[in-house]
Formats: structure tokens, C-alpha cells, sequence
């Protein structure tokens, strides 16, 4: 699985899904910010199941789709891509490019500073 290879019509249903727990191609669809067709839909279902994202039962003349993959972990598989390919695996880095970009003011900053602090110590400066 290459969490960092999934389109954005993938990442879309990938959140749906996980957000769901499972879903039908019709409940995924009704749900994507995008109108696509129900062909369309079924297709990226199919894909993300060829991939290994998915898993699909029988519910009558429907299939339901359930993920393979846990959001937490796909997160932490692709942030750990990004930060190796992009960042020169510096989370240092990443963190400042998100706050020079996002525009974080001093509130923001502050509940990252309490976050971090949070942290169990074995996950400190840890990458």
C-alpha cells in the first residue's frame, strides 16, 4: 500500500469510508464533495480494493466497503513518506513550512506548545 499514490478522489472516499465504518457505493457517493458518477464511484471503490485499502461483503444486490487500513496508521505511514521525501526527513522542518503557510498566530502556537508537551517521553524527537 502507498498511501502516498492515492488521488484525490481516493483520499475523498478513504475518508468517507473511515469516517463511516463502511459504506455502499451509494452512501459514499451522496457523501463526496464532488458529483461523480455511480460507475465512477464503483470503479474507485474497486481500485482502492485492489490496492488493499479495502475490503467488500454482500448486502443484498449492493457490496458494503470496509477499510483494511487504519486512518491512524495511513496517516502515520504517509506523514513519515513526506517527511522522508519532501523534508529531508526533518519533522522540524515540516512543522515550520505548516506554520509559515497556515498562518498560525500566537494562540495556535501556543496549543501546539501544550500538544508536543503532552507527548509520552518516548515520542519526544522521535521522527
Amino acid at each position: 500500500m502507498d498511501e502516498l499514490s492515492l488521488g484525490e478522489r481516493e483520499l475523498d472516499i478513504m475518508a468517507i469510508i473511515w469516517e463511516l465504518g463502511s459504506g455502499t457505493v451509494g452512501e459514499v457517493r451522496e457523501r463526496l464533495p464532488v458529483t461523480l458518477a455511480y460507475t465512477t464511484v464503483l470503479t474507485i471503490l474497486r481500485n482502492l480494493e485492489a490496492k488493499g485499502f479495502l475490503s467488500h461483503e454482500e448486502e443484498g444486490k449492493a457490496h458494503r466497503y470496509f477499510p483494511t487500513v487504519d486512518q491512524r496508521a495511513a496517516q502515520q505511514t504517509a506523514l513519515a513518506r513526506l517527511v522522508d521525501s519532501l523534508f529531508h526527513g526533518s519533522a522540524e522542518q515540516l512543522l515550520a513550512r505548516l506554520v509559515a503557510d497556515h498562518d498560525l498566530n500566537a494562540a495556535d502556537l501556543r496549543r501546539l506548545a501544550r500538544h508536543l508537551g503532552e507527548r509520552p517521553p518516548g515520542k519526544r524527537g522521535a521522527k
